[in-house]
């Protein structure tokens, strides 16, 4: 036998004997009851991440559930069963997890005495408790319901007139703790002068203003409106995978001392379960995807504070006259115009441009936005025009156009992918013959299954996209073994992009507070994915001009140059 054989049994009755001997020993993994916890259609569910040797059983009586409550909101665990590191929701349904569920959202509040009732004067009254709201300071609060400042700060037991958004008040009876001279201030806490606007304070030399961390935010509330059971098996996976990126963000956030309290609402198939009020109250609204939803959405909440337009590039036609809402997608324009902008910063003296067009074709949105981009930029092209019938006699027509002896920069305006595929195959056959042909083309050829990836290689093809994945990356590195760890699965590029979406905004608001859109126009931050470098719009909210640029070179490697 040799000493590998050897070795290998070795190894297996080591792994065998100890299961055999110490059976009686055996114990489940204690439960811990989480605080990450999201609204799912109204209901709060804890986020749990399962742990080795954790059984449902064990779970649901940590949890105080049923196990048929854990299927409804896990239909996977009923068919699959638990996986070590996957992530199920468990409804809150007790006195006590509810009251866990709201800590869990509540800036923490230390040295805080709860007022003494024995104290206070007897009185048949009952007193009102207010919640407070994100737009509502304590003036405000004590001219409502027609009592002092001090009265309040008393009643309540508060330091400072500083509040926080859902923190409840004690409203006092009319007359109480009037006749107190004491003022319940603490000298020793540094107060800010009292401004219309608190970001004045913030200085153009330093992102965090005079007074670091003043305006920044602990909590940050989210709603997160997908279609997550849209008719459609591949668009509730794709909505899905957003929604596993959008945890694993949180998750990460919650390690940096960022705490979100996430609400998660269904709007499949034209669905709208949210209350305008819900929409007022959150720092920060994602979704939903579809333009018409978005449009819903703003009519039911004009007053929303910031929906984040997260996947559909098309959505930002809806910019115009809603300063709230910001477009995370580059739109298709953008990027025909930095593909443009990239051929011209290229072009050197004695090179020439071809654009090659389908002859017959209909005019779409697209190849307008394409020719539009290379019209307005001033460089001088020879244009192409021919049918895919007429593709094997192009080749004349190129060596024609094509210098022998210099670049040819080849912009093929259209997304038809039997055309680009035929253009593709003309080019390489220039390229045999000896031409020096570098190909610029839009982001969804990167997608035509029937081209031949060598080909793109040999044009040295150069593409102007809105997502791009560089899988050699540490924090792409990084974020693929968390993914895999916590969902037994491979992300797409929608968990990608839920995972950018929610990191970049998340930290915007925890650090710049209420006013952290004031601090979007001129933003450039480079995600896993996506590149976000937000505009202002003239007449709306924020669209995102970012645009990553890759070129696949020689040897099968593609490059990101930006």
């Amino acid at each position: 036998m040799t000493p590998i054989a050897k070795a290998f049994i070795f190894m297996a009755l080591s792994l065998a004997i100890p299961s055999v001997l110490y059976a009686q020993e055996y114990e489940n993994t204690p439960v811990t009851v989480s605080r990450e916890k999201v609204r799912v259609d109204g209901q709060v569910c804890y986020s749990h991440i399962v742990l080795e040797k954790q059984t449902l059983y064990s779970i649901c009586k940590a949890y105080g559930v049923s196990i048929e409550d854990v299927y409804k909101y896990n239909p996977s665990v009923k068919e699959n069963g638990l996986k070590k590191n996957s992530i199920i929701l468990i409804p809150a349904v007790s006195e006590i997890q509810e009251k866990v569920a709201e800590e869990a959202v509540q800036p923490e509040i230390k040295n805080e005495p709860k007022p003494e009732v024995k104290a206070e004067p007897q009185r048949t009254e009952t007193r009102k408790i207010h919640t407070v709201k994100w737009f509502e300071d304590i003036e405000g609060i004590a001219a409502k319901y027609g009592v002092s400042v001090e009265a309040l700060m008393k009643a309540n037991s508060l330091t400072g007139r500083k509040l926080s958004k859902r923190q409840k008040l004690i409203i006092p009876l009319p007359g109480e703790y009037e006749t107190e001279t004491e003022t319940v201030v603490n000298d020793t806490i540094p107060q800010l002068p009292e401004m219309a606007e608190a970001d004045t304070l913030v200085s153009d030399n330093d992102d965090r203003g005079l007074f670091p961390g003043a305006f920044s935010k602990k909590t940050v509330d989210v709603s997160l409106l997908l279609p997550l059971k849209a008719t459609g098996s591949t668009s509730s996976r794709q909505n899905m995978d957003f929604y596993s990126g959008v945890l694993l963000a949180v998750y990460d956030l919650s390690k940096e001392g960022i705490k979100t309290d996430l609400s998660v609402y269904d709007v499949a198939d034209g669905q709208l379960p949210v209350t305008e009020e819900r929409i007022m109250d959150s720092d920060i609204v994602i979704g939903p995807v579809a333009s018409a939803d978005i449009s819903r959405l703003f009519a039911m909440a004009p007053g929303a504070r910031a929906v984040v337009s997260p996947l559909d590039p098309r959505a930002g036609e809806l910019i115009a006259g809603r300063p709230a809402m910001i477009q995370a997608p580059t739109p298709h324009a953008d990027q025909y115009d930095d593909l443009v902008s990239w051929i011209k910063e290229d072009m050197r003296p004695g090179e020439r441009c071809l654009v090659i067009t389908e002859k017959g074709a209909r005019q779409t949105d697209a190849v307008r936005g394409m020719m539009a981009a290379i019209d307005s930029s001033g460089i001088t092209y020879s244009p192409l025009s021919y049918s895919i019938l007429e593709g094997r006699n192009v080749t004349e027509s190129l060596e024609y156009l094509m210098a022998e002896n210099a670049t040819n920069r080849v912009y093929i305006a259209s997304e038809s992918e039997a055309f680009v595929n035929d253009v593709v195959r003309n080019l390489n056959l220039m390229i045999h013959k000896k031409y020096d042909v570098v190909l610029y083309a839009p982001s969804k050829i990167r997608s035509f299954e029937t081209i031949e990836v060598d080909n793109f290689h040999n044009a040295h093809l150069h593409v102007s996209t809105a997502y791009y994945i560089d899988y050699e990356d540490a924090m792409v590195k990084d974020f693929l073994l968390r993914y895999r760890a916590l969902f037994n699965t491979e992300p797409t590029q929608f968990a990608f992009q839920g995972y950018d979406v929610a990191k970049f905004f998340i930290t915007m608001c925890s650090k710049y507070g209420n006013r952290w859109m004031d601090k979007l126009d001129g933003q450039t931050k480079e995600m896993l994915q996506s590149t976000f470098r937000f505009t202002k719009t003239t007449d709306g909210g924020y669209v995102n001009k970012g645009v990553r640029r890759i070129i696949y070179n020689d040897g099968w490697t593609v490059m990101k140059v930006r």
